[in-house]
């Protein structure tokens, strides 16, 4: 078994100021806050790369002894090869599992990472499944049978904090502790390239077309945008934000990067023009932990230790928060890691540090169903693009594939569903399905779904404001 590197501290609402964990004997122990002004931990290791999951690093030194982990105590060291993995053992016939008591939902477990998993995505049109970990390394899924595929070759001497897959699957990337981003050939798994920095990578993604990376850069505060093909930089730019970074992506058509920060902000800067398109100031009264675009390009989530998920307009900076968007602040117990988009927006999923994830329904903005199973803090999730399947990764070491195929079905969310006293029609415009409450005295008038008016909000803005230009 590979020897496990150490990890930083536990969850932030409850620390364990008793037990002494090893990353304190390897004296690299950071000073967390979880909410309001985040202190400055010492330079040794960095403090973004902590935000996703809060405490991913968390490991006592009971734990510890009972793995024998104690010979590799130094995470950052990048001289020392991981022993060779254990071959894993194939999953019974019989995988999807039991339905969850307490989600009445469908799911399967991933077993084969010896250390938390950091990162997670669906790829290959939804058949493979892609994951990161502690463990350093990065590994491929089959996801009919639950079997690894593939563990990518040249691996990380150091723990994966983050992978990423291009649109078309062709190519995937991964940062990790040793300060590098690694580029593989997704088909054939070999290495393509590798970029080293001079500081800690707190994210990294690939754009949806794959020309680009961006990486979000801990000690200078910025972010960094490489071409996908030959490794060389297009753009770094240092103290985007006045604190650390903590998470990174791209839009859908690959033009502009949004990242947010420890400084509780959102920025959105614009690969052609070069320059910050949208500054969002205490955009959260905590720690941004993460952020996604709809696939419309138009609308931002972003999630926060400060335990709420928002949404955006990237083009005013405008937060919805009235109506039904508010109960997006009121759905997970502990802060909030990850947040992901479904392809065509009609619901969003979240993972926090209370162990659960969430699916809300975006246009009415409440909690459909909650997924409890993992033993401990979900640190991120995706969305299939069939929007059948869900998938979260974990600190308790495993992924989990959920069947939310027939969610709708589910007593409790027609329950609940029913108890908000809403209706469903079909979007004129994009034929997406959409609910109005029934109490609504504009219900009958109303034919676009909350998107589509939106963007002809915009553009009715947008128009006014070149009209009065030309005046």
């Amino acid at each position: 078994m590979a020897s496990e590197p150490p990890c930083a501290p536990g969850s932030p609402e409850a620390p364990d100021k008793g037990k002494k964990t090893v990353s304190q004997q390897c004296e690299v122990q950071p000073l967390l806050v979880p909410s309001g002004d985040i202190a400055h931990p010492p330079q040794k290791l960095p403090r973004a790369a902590l935000v996703r999951g809060y405490g991913r690093f968390h490991l006592s030194i009971v734990e510890a002894r009972q793995g024998q982990l104690l010979s590799g105590l130094d995470p950052l060291e990048v001289g020392r090869r991981s022993l060779p993995l254990e071959k894993h053992p194939m999953p019974e016939e019989k995988f999807w599992g039991d339905q969850e008591s307490l989600s009445k939902i469908p799911f399967k477990i991933m077993k084969g990472h010896s250390h938390i998993v950091s990162s997670c995505n669906f790829c290959v049109d939804d058949t493979k499944l892609l994951s990161g970990s502690y463990d350093c390394t990065v590994k491929l899924w089959d996801a009919v049978d639950g079997s690894v595929i593939r563990d990518f070759e040249h691996r990380p001497n150091a723990p994966v904090l983050e992978c990423s897959v291009t649109a078309d699957s062709k190519r995937i990337i991964a940062a990790s502790y040793d300060k590098a981003v690694r580029a593989w050939d997704l088909e054939t798994g070999k290495l393509l390239w590798k970029i080293n920095h001079e500081t800690f990578i707190a994210s990294c993604k690939l754009s949806p077309d794959g020309k680009y990376v961006v990486s979000a850069l801990d000690v200078d505060r910025g972010i960094c945008i490489t071409d996908a093909e030959n490794a060389t930089t297009v753009s770094h730019i240092k103290n985007h934000h006045s604190r650390s970074l903590t998470a990174c992506c791209f839009d859908p058509d690959s033009q502009k990067v949004a990242s947010v920060s420890l400084d509780k902000s959102i920025k959105i800067w614009d690969i052609t023009s070069q320059a910050t398109l949208l500054t969002i100031t205490k955009a959260h009264s905590s720690a941004i932990s993460n952020c996604c675009f709809t696939f419309s390009g138009h609308f931002l989530c972003t999630s926060s230790w400060d335990k709420t998920l928002k949404i955006w307009n990237v083009h005013t900076g405008e937060f919805r928060n009235c109506g039904a968007c508010v109960t997006l602040m009121q759905g997970h117990e502990g802060s909030v890691s990850s947040c992901h988009f479904a392809r065509d927006t009609s619901f969003l999923v979240s993972g926090g540090l209370d162990r659960t994830v969430a699916i809300w329904d975006v246009g009415e903005g409440y909690r459909k169903l909650s997924l409890k199973g993992h033993s401990d803090w979900v640190t991120d999730v995706a969305i299939s693009n069939d929007k059948k399947r869900v998938l979260s990764s974990s600190k308790d070491r495993t992924m989990r594939l959920w069947n939310i195929e027939e969610i709708d079905q589910i007593p409790l969310v027609i329950k609940y569903k029913k108890a908000l006293g809403s209706k469903v029609k079909q979007c004129e415009v994009c034929d997406r399905p959409f609910s109005i409450y029934e109490s609504d005295i504009f219900s009958e008038t109303v034919t676009k779904c909350v998107f589509c008016r939106m963007d002809a909000k915009d553009l009715s803005a947008e128009a006014s404001s070149s009209s009065g230009g030309e005046d």
